[in-house]
């Protein structure tokens, strides 16, 4: 049982694999002139899908692969054109056949209304294609004599090809399953096979050769054979006369063996082998490197501790420790690194369904597809992006008359991107949309009393409005709208995730959302600051400088204000301790350390700390889940000494300050 759960794991693993072959494949036959190798990809996708359902008993799932296979053969047989008409059918039946799927392997309910309706559209695909009289075939009814005392049933000739044994398909089941239908008689037909010594696993020459005999229904022989007929050759004959039992002599000679000839020897494939790990256990080898890591920190202390730091062969071994950890760590990162194609693939399917909903018509632009991210993080982006997606089509795109009174195209676009920046991820979903009308959204803030009127906000205070809970823009609650899930929840999803969303919007152009995320959620290079008796660590990825100021560079701003004049800018300082309740240090500024960051809006401000300690590798802990939420804080470390070390949110400190400072500003002004 055990297997077979593990097997039916496996089919539902590679159904999500098959589901982006087929979803990608009728994207490219939307364009003109596709490949017909794009069909046939397409066509065998829903084929896979339907042929390990059958295995595991999904009837249904069976039943609506099967229609919506025979659909797409009247395009793989040129019989019906991947119109305008079709196409749209094809979408909506990979939608349906993804959440059958998706029900058949949680075991839920599935929307048996839908799926009736899409069944009929298919029906009436398949219904009215050309009449195949138009080829001139006219068919002839044969009548023939029944053969007397002739046994019922079929020679069949099954010979594998190589595919058959690459994609794990056994002989011996179908055998098995033959055996179930009547009396069999088997035989190895051994007459095209090679020596040994020309043996090669890429041209394989087994053949069998079955007698079926007994009152069997040739749909039942074609059910058995229907998976693999794509690979390997099958002769299907019904019985006639005597051949049913003519014997068939086989000569059994032993093999002439040859002497071995390396010269002939063939190639080895140039495929490399990868095997499917449970992400568990990718987790657990993540987890001990983190341990590596905080052992070494450790050990590091002891060295130091002992004074055996100047010895030059302590530190050359605690050196390649180091380097050691490091490789490994970057090994299994690339092992949990995936493309966010698969993401972007599936928002494809969020914009038709958004799209329809809302009756604009829009189009999706994807870019930096294969930007690699966690694995953890692809699976929990999917909600936040899905949100996003609804949101720039309900929300952000004009309709269709709207836009053309305002000269632009009647289709929106909406632009999907990612790439890697200064060490992050940054995913953005842009449309061309009306931008953010910030005096309606002030104003829909001041009717909720989520903020009091006349509050002075900046703009980028106004767009940041939206991420309040239970803000929203819509008057009224539409299709894909008014679902409880709104940016307060993107927003704490993603900051879950350690990372942050932004906002850029320009009213009549279009929104931005911009999401920054670690690479990863395990390790992080870090600056270890002293404040006080306390060490934090702040991530090296936001450090741009680090300066101890003179007198001259430091200038007021209001009562308590401070700034640093650095490299002809003015950037405000932020006293560390200060945010962190820690009270201010006597002795002044020039003594203590200012470290220069940079935020994901640009934003630059200088934190002042008492002091550096070190820049090392920390193991992310997530305080969120042990302690709580505190703000200006990301997460924890464990140092080398067995402390924990809070792991400083720099956009979160500095924009909280800049927050403070335009406040203060405003009540002294």
């Amino acid at each position: 049982m055990a297997d077979m759960d593990e097997l039916r794991s496996l089919f539902f693993v590679e159904c999500d694999e098959l589901m982006d072959s087929l979803a990608a494949g009728l994207r490219q036959m939307e364009a003109p002139g596709h490949d017909k190798e794009t069909v046939h990809a397409v066509f065998r996708a829903v084929h896979s899908i339907k042929g390990g359902a059958a295995a595991f008993g999904l009837s249904t799932l069976v039943t609506f692969a099967h229609r919506f296979e025979t659909a797409l053969d009247l395009i793989r047989s040129d019989q019906r054109a991947a119109d305008g008409q079709v196409l749209p059918v094809m979408h909506r039946s990979a939608d349906c056949l993804s959440d059958l799927i998706t029900a058949a392997q949680h075991d839920a309910p599935h929307d048996a209304a839908r799926i009736a309706a899409l069944l009929a559209e298919l029906d009436l695909l398949i219904g009215t294609k050309p009449a195949a009289d138009q080829t001139g075939f006219v068919p002839i009814t044969l009548d023939l004599a029944p053969f007397e005392d002739m046994p019922s049933g079929y020679l069949i000739r099954f010979t594998p090809d190589a595919a058959f044994y690459r994609s794990g398909n056994d002989p011996y089941a179908l055998l098995t399953a033959l055996r179930r239908l009547g009396h069999t008689n088997t035989l190895v037909i051994q007459d095209d096979l090679p020596p040994l010594s020309d043996w090669s696993a890429d041209q394989p020459k087994l053949c069998w050769q079955v007698t079926l005999t007994g009152d069997i229904a040739r749909a039942d022989i074609d059910t058995v054979f229907e998976f693999v007929e794509d690979c390997a050759a099958l002769q299907i004959t019904p019985l006639q006369g005597d051949t049913a039992f003519a014997p068939i002599s086989i000569a059994l000679e032993p093999l002439a063996i040859a002497p071995s000839q390396p010269e002939t020897a063939k190639p080895a494939p140039e495929a490399s082998a990868t095997i499917r790990v449970s992400l568990e256990r990718v987790d657990r080898l993540m987890n001990m490197i983190g341990e590596l890591v905080i052992k070494e920190a450790m050990l590091s202390r002891v060295i130091q501790t002992a004074g055996l730091a100047q010895d030059l062969d302590v530190t050359a071994g605690l050196d390649a420790i180091r380097q050691l950890a490091g490789d490994i760590q970057e090994s299994v990162m690339a092992i949990r690194a995936q493309p966010l194609k698969l993401v972007f693939q599936r928002m494809h399917r969020i914009l038709r369904e958004a799209a329809d909903a809302t009756g604009k018509p829009v189009q999706l632009i994807t870019l930096g597809e294969q930007t690699e991210v966690d694995k953890t993080m692809i699976e929990r982006l999917m909600d936040p992006l899905t949100h996003m997606i609804r949101n720039a089509v309900d929300h952000g795109l004009e309709d269709e008359v709207t836009r053309q009174r305002r000269g632009k195209p009647p289709q929106g676009t909406i632009t999907l991107s990612a790439a890697h920046r200064s060490g992050r991820v940054q995913i953005e979903v842009a449309d061309d949309g009306g931008g953010i009308d910030r005096v309606r959204v002030r104003q829909i803030a001041e009717d909720r009393g989520l903020i009091s009127p006349g509050t002075q906000l900046t703009p980028t205070e106004i767009d940041q409005l939206l991420f309040l809970p239970g803000f929203s823009s819509k008057a009224e609650v539409s299709a894909i709208s008014g679902r409880g899930v709104g940016l307060d929840v993107v927003r704490r999803e993603i900051m879950a995730l350690g990372g942050r969303v932004m906002i850029t919007s320009t009213e009549g152009h279009g929104t931005t959302f911009a999401i920054t995320l670690p690479l990863t959620l395990a390790v992080l290079e870090g600056m270890l600051v002293q404040l006080g008796a306390q060490t934090m660590v702040l991530p090296i990825t936001s450090v741009q400088e680090t300066l101890r100021p003179t007198a001259a560079e430091l200038h007021h701003l209001g009562q308590s204000g401070r700034m640093i004049s650095n490299r002809g800018d003015l950037i405000p300082i932020i006293s560390l301790g200060a945010e962190f309740g820690h009270p201010e240090p006597a002795r002044p500024l020039t003594q203590g350390v200012l470290i220069i960051v940079e935020t994901d809006t640009h934003k630059r401000a200088a934190l002042h700390v008492d002091g550096i300690i070190d820049q090392r590798q920390v193991v992310i802990k997530s305080i969120e889940e042990n302690y709580g939420r505190v703000a200006g804080v990301s997460a924890a470390t464990i140092l080398g000494d067995g402390k924990i070390a809070l792991i400083i949110d720099p956009e979160e400190v500095v924009l909280a300050a800049a927050s403070d400072r335009t406040r203060t500003l405003a009540a002294s002004a």
